[in-house]
């Protein structure tokens, strides 16, 4: 069995990566001795179109599958604001699944979904 990466998939390793690097050791200190919401951070991975990755294409997300998160979160983990960086994204990846299965048609339309704000797919693509 071959588990070796995609082009695609490392295309979103090197995307995510991209984004992360962009928020060295100091940025991170600074959250941990301040504390707060990583907020650029955050606004960097939106803008990169990374929060709506497993969303569905019709809801303005990616329409990507749980491997592609898991690599997503794996480059934000390991990037400089490790656990604190990746906890900042977490519920963006799965959280609005509810809204998904559950909610009204004006709930899940592009427009009103919290990861469609950024582009529909990730940069890196």
């Amino acid at each position: 069995m071959d588990f070796s990466l995609t082009p695609d998939q490392q295309a979103i390793r090197s995307g995510v990566a991209a984004v992360c690097a962009r928020f060295g050791d100091d940025y991170w200190l600074e959250r941990d001795q301040q504390g707060g919401f990583p907020h650029e951070f955050h606004k960097a991975m939106a803008e990169g179109g990374w929060l709506g990755i497993t969303m569905p294409e019709e809801y303005g997300g990616a329409g990507l599958g749980v491997t592609e998160a898991a690599i997503m979160m794996h480059t934000v983990a390991s990037s400089g604001g490790g656990f604190t960086a990746a906890s900042t994204l977490h519920i963006n990846l799965f959280g609005p699944h509810a809204i998904v299965v559950h909610g009204t048609p004006e709930q899940r339309s592009a427009g009103s979904c919290p990861w469609s704000r950024a582009r529909s797919r990730p940069a890196s693509e």
